[in-house]
């Protein structure tokens, strides 16, 4: 099986270059961690989404006895940071003996253009560290896409969703507008900052208070969310407003006043039936 380093290499791997100049890293006890070859005091990285890079970071031991430490990357940024995996994760470090270990960054699939930024940590067996800062900038067009999705009416509360469709970290803002069925004006908020900080490809649901909303009317509700980079949708929904106690009230009211128009009903069908059975007995009588 190929190892990390030869994969890496198929797969044209981007070398990482020098990103500033600060003092290199070390540990308490005098072992040491900083980039291989000297001169580089962190790394630095570019590649778009996708993409694998690849370095090497040098655990030197410059005292009298063997060391063994464990690598591992820590990242912060949009998404998951940044992705380092290394060719051994442990390292025995012989007296005076410095290990050169293979790692790669992957851009994942998808990130934001941007930067990321991480840290190598390196930790002995008593607990102590020494740690190399990483930057990943990730490539790639920018693009600004929002969609304003499942807006629905609640009583007394607008729900809807939110959706970044594009590469770029998105701040929204949200316009409401309601109008009645006579075309009147019921909602109309102006574009204002939601509390909400959408990555590329999240989304999240949010809800807009309306205490105020009308008791009998039927309404078009217009949300229209807006971000910067041109992000822009408009999505629409249409509510009707009935209030049911007032409507139950009056159809009960009607139910008996049909009840009573139903038995009356009955009471003159049973006169009239009785009618015919008293004219036929007068007739009766008449033919003896």
């Amino acid at each position: 099986m190929p190892s990390a380093q030869t994969v890496a290499r198929v797969l044209g791997l981007t070398a990482l270059t020098l990103f500033a100049t600060v003092p290199r890293a070390s540990a308490a006890t005098g072992w040491s961690l900083a980039p291989a070859g000297g001169g580089r005091p962190s790394f630095y990285a570019e590649g778009a989404p996708g993409s694998v890079l690849q370095d090497t970071v040098s655990v030197t031991n410059p005292g009298g006895h063997p060391v063994t430490v464990r690598l591992s990357g820590t990242g912060t940024g949009t998404g998951a940071g940044v992705p380092v995996t290394f060719a051994e994760p442990s390292v025995r470090v012989p007296a005076r003996t410095r290990a050169d270990v293979p790692f790669t960054v992957t851009v994942p699939t998808g990130a934001a253009p941007g930067d990321r930024s991480g840290t190598l940590v390196a930790k002995d067996a008593d607990g102590r560290t020494a740690t190399v800062r990483i930057r990943l900038r990730v490539g790639g067009p920018a693009l600004s896409a929002l969609t304003v999705e499942h807006v629905a009416v609640h009583g007394d509360r607008i729900t809807y969703e939110l959706v970044n469709r594009g590469t770029t970290v998105l701040v929204p803002k949200l316009a409401v507008h309601a109008e009645g069925v006579f075309g009147r004006d019921l909602l109309d908020r102006v574009p204002r900052t939601l509390p909400a900080r959408l990555a590329p490809g999240s989304r999240t649901a949010l809800s807009e208070p309306w205490p105020g909303h009308p008791a009998l009317d039927a309404v078009d509700v217009r949300l229209t969310a807006t971000a910067a980079g041109g992000a822009h949708d408009t999505a629409t929904t249409r509510a009707r407003f009935v209030p049911w106690g007032a409507v139950a009230g009056t159809a009960g009211a009607l139910t008996a006043g049909a009840a009573v128009t139903v038995v009356r009903r009955r009471r003159r069908r049973a006169c009239h039936a009785a009618e015919p059975l008293s004219t036929k007995a007068e007739l009766t009588g008449a033919v003896r």
